[in-house]
């Protein structure tokens, strides 16, 4: 069964806009686990809008699944995950002032310095992913890249999936048959729901992993925390 990571981003996002420590975001990780979530995902950016460094290794010390940290890896955020040790990167190629990760990395173009970073992360035994789309022309040259896995960017695929869901994940289907000819290990995220999330699993059998923060996040406001991980655990069934 693919496993579900939790991205509690929004949880820090509304502690934030009131100040203190309401809801805390440590209690909301360890309820996400003990409801049966295989992971805990967050997204540390410059500006601390919504994780803050310091939640980073409050986290640490309590999750017991899988940590999995996000990010575009800038000097700041390198020495962050050397220094936690999380069970999993996932590089993303987001610019200072994005509002969320909408593109994939263009290995292509950027191999030398990914392979420096991600050889960095593999030296200290932390397992890698990359955010990627499906062009076929970045997917063919990832055997010139050091990752143990690559996350699919879904934001395409949740956008189409309403009109026809088959030619939503076709580009998906081919990508995903060339990294697991490859080797390597498949993720995804973003945008996926309830709605849309078992129809790709079925597709995608080589699924491992999937990060859904918003979506769920927003899910739980009418159904509750414990039943909406339930219902993606479900869809991922």
């Amino acid at each position: 069964m693919s496993r579900l990571s939790v991205n509690i981003n929004k949880i820090a996002t509304l502690r934030n806009a009131r100040g203190g420590d309401v809801p805390n975001l440590v209690q909301v990780a360890l309820d996400c686990e003990k409801f049966g979530a295989q992971g805990i995902t967050i997204h540390p950016r410059p500006d601390e809008r919504h994780i803050r460094y310091k939640d980073v290794y409050d986290l640490k010390k309590v999750v017991t699944t899988e940590f999995n940290i996000e990010g575009y890896p800038n000097k700041k955020f390198i020495d962050l995950i050397l220094d936690v040790n999380p069970e999993q990167v996932t590089l993303v190629p987001d610019p200072p002032g994005v509002l969320t990760s909408n593109a994939g990395w263009k290995v292509t173009e950027q191999k030398d310095f990914l392979n420096d970073v991600l050889s960095k992360f593999k030296d200290a035994g932390i397992r890698t992913s990359i955010f990627m789309e499906t062009d076929l022309e970045q997917i063919n040259f990832l055997p010139n890249i050091c990752t143990d896995r690559i996350e699919f960017y879904t934001g395409p695929y949740a956008e189409k999936f309403k009109v026809n869901p088959e030619k939503a994940t076709k580009d998906y289907v081919v990508a995903a048959q060339r990294v697991a000819e490859f080797g390597l290990g498949i993720n995804a995220g973003h945008d996926l729901d309830t709605e849309n999330l078992a129809f790709f699993k079925s597709q995608i059998p080589q699924l491992m992993e999937v990060s859904i923060g918003h979506a769920l996040i927003s899910d739980a406001l009418y159904w509750g925390l414990e039943k909406t991980i339930q219902n993606y655990l479900k869809a991922l069934q």
